[in-house]
């Protein structure tokens, strides 16, 4: 009997397979083989919530909040993912998923509630911000660890290498593309654009909590009388792979993302005064649609044990930050549409090589903290915007200059990724 390692633990492929996952997993009330879809759905809503804020900023800063304030509410949903990534995985590896991710579509719906009813409240836009990341924290970290279960026998049929990975992957950006498109016409062409956004995300998590409520346990919570301080220490260092090719990864995901859709919309909106926020939401949709298309095939393109994957992403997105210098001091339409085509490829076909990396080298008991802390690292890009216009607003460093150094520094991630060509 063989037995290979997947992203949900040690998956046998002998007889005796069904049996052996299911003394590991836990029961649950509904052994569907679509199981998954749930957590897929629901996965999809808390990204629409996390990411409709995103095609938003222009009409804030439009209605006269300060540039940097607006940047620091998109980067201040950071301050609930991270500690919802780093905590929120290792407490499911104890607890189990269930425990850990039904409520995160709740949190969801208040935090966009209080964005809906908080628009002219700075606080309230803050803790609506923070309560969004936290939902969105425990769906990357819980909830991609219980997809990617979810995806394996003895919930499903056996499939493919990566399609947990590619399935969470998919349903992120999914959820982050098609929130911040239906956000960003309704807030421009629709009755209250700064409540009926918001207000359809709520109602959106709300029907994906119900049917959340239905998908299975896929770990059996353990009975241990160790700390939990020590199940929050993810051995990152016992992983030279994941040190060396994962993490230069992840410092980019999102720092491409926001120069795409954060940064150059802001910049363009002298030169589409008629229509800044559906504009916003048409290079956001650009980005994670280019994002999007991409995965399936990213799968296709992977050689386990190689570099391809992770050395085509961090290509692109150099290519994509290269692009970025001209087209923020050129302010182009077709330059700025371009940008966000090769970031977005970039973005996509990172997201997907960095959790293939994890799901290979991960065991069961630190598949969600390897997840976590690897996206923990990737939202900390979100706090470019508003550190790139600190810089220039009280430096009057030029975008085209700041996007150049960003471009050599992702360079040389590059080159420490083409160190570790094996193992």
């Amino acid at each position: 009997m063989t037995t290979s390692t997947s992203a949900g633990g040690l998956t046998d492929t002998g007889a005796t397979s069904s049996s052996a996952a299911s003394g590991r997993f836990g029961a649950g009330p509904q052994s569907s083989s679509r199981a998954w879809m749930s957590v897929a759905g629901a996965i999809f809503a808390i990204a629409w919530g996390g990411n409709e804020f995103t095609p938003l900023l222009v009409m804030y800063k439009r209605d006269g909040l300060p540039v940097t304030t607006v940047d620091l509410l998109l980067f201040e949903y950071v301050l609930g993912i991270v500690p919802a990534l780093l905590i929120g995985g290792p407490l499911s590896d104890r607890y189990g998923r269930r425990l850990l991710m039904r409520p995160a579509p709740l949190i969801a719906a208040a935090g966009s509630l209080l964005l809906a009813f908080g628009s002219s409240s700075v606080p309230m836009l803050s803790a609506g911000r923070v309560l969004c990341g936290i939902a969105l924290g425990l769906a990357m970290a819980v909830g991609s660890s219980w997809l990617k279960e979810l995806s394996q026998p003895p919930f499903a049929p056996e499939t493919a290498s990566g399609t947990g990975a590619r399935r969470s992957a998919m349903s992120l950006t999914g959820g982050f593309g098609v929130g911040a498109g239906v956000a960003g016409v309704l807030a421009q062409w629709g009755p209250r654009p700064d409540t009926l956004p918001y207000l359809i995300n709520a109602g959106l998590c709300l029907a994906a909590a119900v049917w959340l409520a239905r998908a299975p346990e896929t770990t059996v919570p353990q009975r241990t009388t160790g700390r939990l301080l020590d199940d929050l220490k993810v051995p990152v260092g016992a992983h030279r792979r994941f040190r060396l090719v994962a993490l230069p990864i992840a410092v980019w995901l999102f720092a491409c993302s926001a120069t795409a859709y954060a940064i150059m919309p802001t910049l363009m909106m002298p030169k589409v005064h008629g229509a800044p926020i559906a504009f916003s939401a048409l290079i956001t949709v650009i980005t994670l649609g280019c994002g999007f298309g991409i995965q399936s095939v990213a799968r296709k393109l992977d050689r386990p044990g190689t570099i391809r994957l992770p050395v085509l992403a961090l290509t692109l997105i150099i290519a994509g930050l290269a692009l970025a210098a001209p087209a923020s001091g050129a302010l182009t339409l077709w330059l700025t549409i371009a940008t966000a085509i090769v970031l977005g490829l970039g973005f996509g076909i990172g997201l997907v090589a960095g959790l293939l990396e994890i799901e290979r080298m991960a065991r069961p008991d630190d598949l969600a903290g390897l997840t976590a802390v690897f996206y923990a690292v990737s939202y900390l890009g979100f706090g470019f915007p508003a550190v790139m216009a600190v810089l220039h607003d009280s430096t009057g460093v030029s975008y085209p200059a700041m996007f150049t150094a960003l471009t050599l520094a992702a360079a040389a991630c590059l080159t420490l990724i083409t160190r570790c060509r094996r193992g």
